[in-house]
């Protein structure tokens, strides 16, 4: 085994140690700490997917010698390590853009458990990206819940311990679902590794043996991740969590936590269960129906809303819907073009919860849209981020979120006719939706103030803010622009998965 086939373990393990360093460090080394590791672990994903890509394949870390069906292992393709490589740029692009909030709004007691909790969160990213077993899925599941509740807490305020309440009920409810799929697919079929699991599955279906809780404990692990990743209608929780964390959280929140469940839905649906699985058991409807559900009605709450914050939280539910449709489509392209729409949102969202709170830090802390008047002008970058943001989402050509709808669009194709022009008319609601509030907030963000003059302020942005807001810019424009051969790599992955 060449060496640098060693780095999924590596990257999973170092974001263990470093949580464990950060502990025992005081804040100010435990920052700094925490920004080395995860700068190494952008090097180490980007290492992983060049090589992969000059190997031609994919490969199996096995963690031990016993085989299935107790063995854990980690794989990576170039599907993976992309992923793994966006998670990674997308965290470290976070922290800091937040980086100034960070010393800020966390107490100095706490910020060594802070960089504990983000190193904890990375972590489980990284295993959720890379696991081939169901077993490491569920375990680094319940890390990533545990550290995202404690980043949305660590600000101490009231609406903080509220919205971390919501947001631990909501998703210990998922996880329940999820285990008690886990539980009864491992019953039937006696197996927990993905490529094992796959035959035992093909083989149940052959015989035509347990077919009723075979499904049903597919459908139980896709309604676990729809309720953690905040699939309508089981998003309610998800506003106040990301409207009410420290930016740098709502960025990681927002735009990594739910994307990585995703991702081990997409990987249990193509390398565990099989598509025709979830075809066959109606798995794809459930979700087809409630992912065009929660495209229209989260944008319709995110139209209804005076709040810059919650406005961008109801935004993502609607984004969410996008990406559990490409997964309900039940083919590589559809699974693709929610891959690659994963991407595009990261990317964009991340940087709006960044530059929104610069915009409400020189309108008076007001997140109002009546005081948000001019802030464009008083903060000329985070204008500037948050308009090439919400152009991505809206789908403005030559940027991710353009593409990502296209390709969702395109794999449409493939469906029966009313499936088809359902979802296309779906999205071309959703589009003029989006236009509808995003376009209204930009012109907000550059309309004449009536509280606060129409010149810059005094205050320059944090040089990590500048330098996180050119690079989220500049990954937009990337998305857009080179999306045929980010799209043609995200494909050449699930050849090499499936």
């Amino acid at each position: 085994m060449a060496l640098w086939m060693n780095i999924p373990l590596v990257l999973i393990l170092m974001c263990l140690l470093s949580s464990a360093i950060c502990s025992i460090l005081p804040g100010k080394a435990a920052r700094i700490w925490m920004l080395s590791a995860i700068s190494v672990q952008v090097a180490l994903s980007l290492t992983l997917l060049l090589s992969l890509i000059s190997y031609g394949g994919s490969f199996v870390y096995k963690l031990s010698e016993v085989g299935a069906p107790y063995g854990n292992e980690l794989s990576a393709s170039v599907l993976e390590a992309m992923v793994g490589l966006t998670f990674t740029s997308i965290m470290l692009l976070s922290v800091l853009g937040g980086w100034r909030k960070i010393k800020a709004d966390v107490h100095p007691r706490r910020m060594s458990l802070y960089c504990v909790m983000v190193m904890l969160l990375l972590a489980a990213l990284n295993a959720l990206t890379y696991t081939n077993d169901l077993f490491t899925g569920y375990v680094f599941i319940e890390i990533a819940t545990i550290s995202a509740c404690a980043l949305i807490l660590v600000n101490n305020k009231g609406r903080s311990l509220f919205a971390a309440t919501r947001y631990m009920l909501m998703n210990l409810l998922g996880s329940g679902l999820f285990l008690l799929g886990l539980i009864l697919l491992y019953c039937l079929t006696g197996q927990l590794l993905f490529p094992q699991l796959k035959q035992a599955v093909a083989q149940l279906r052959g015989e035509n043996l347990y077919i009723v809780p075979l499904y049903l404990s597919l459908l139980l692990m896709a309604l676990g991740i729809g309720i953690k990743s905040a699939l309508y209608p089981f998003h309610t929780w998800l506003p106040n969590a990301y409207a009410n964390a420290t930016p740098a959280s709502s960025a990681m929140l927002s735009s990594l936590i739910s994307k990585a469940y995703i991702v081990l839905l997409i990987k249990i649906v193509f390398k565990a269960a099989g598509p025709d699985a979830f075809l066959a058991g109606g798995v794809d409807d459930v979700l087809f129906v409630f992912s065009l559900i929660g495209i229209i009605m989260g944008s319709v709450d995110a139209l209804r809303e005076h709040n810059l914050r919650r406005m961008i939280s109801y935004s993502s539910v609607a984004q969410i819907g996008y990406i559990f449709l490409g997964v309900s489509l039940g083919s590589k392209a559809g699974a693709a073009a929610a891959v690659f729409h994963i991407m595009a949102h990261s990317a964009a969202k991340a940087m709006l919860f960044l530059c929104s709170d610069r915009l409400v830090e020189v309108s008076g802390g007001s997140e109002a849209y009546r005081d948000l008047r001019g802030s464009g002008f008083r903060a000329p970058l985070a204008g500037l981020a948050f308009m090439v943001g919400a152009f991505s989402i809206v789908g403005v050509p030559f940027l991710g979120g353009f593409s990502s709808k296209l390709y969702l669009a395109t794999a449409s194709l493939s469906l029966t006719t009313w499936k088809m022009l359902t979802l296309l008319l779906v999205l071309a609601a959703s589009t003029l939706l989006n236009v509808m509030y995003f376009l209204r907030t930009v012109l907000t963000l550059y309309r004449k103030g009536e509280r606060f003059p129409l010149t810059p302020v005094d205050k320059r942005p944090h040089p990590t803010f500048a330098i996180s807001m050119a690079a989220f810019i500049a990954l937009n424009l990337l998305l857009g622009v080179a999306a045929y051969p980010i799209m043609t790599l995200i494909t050449q992955g699930f050849q090499m998965i499936s």
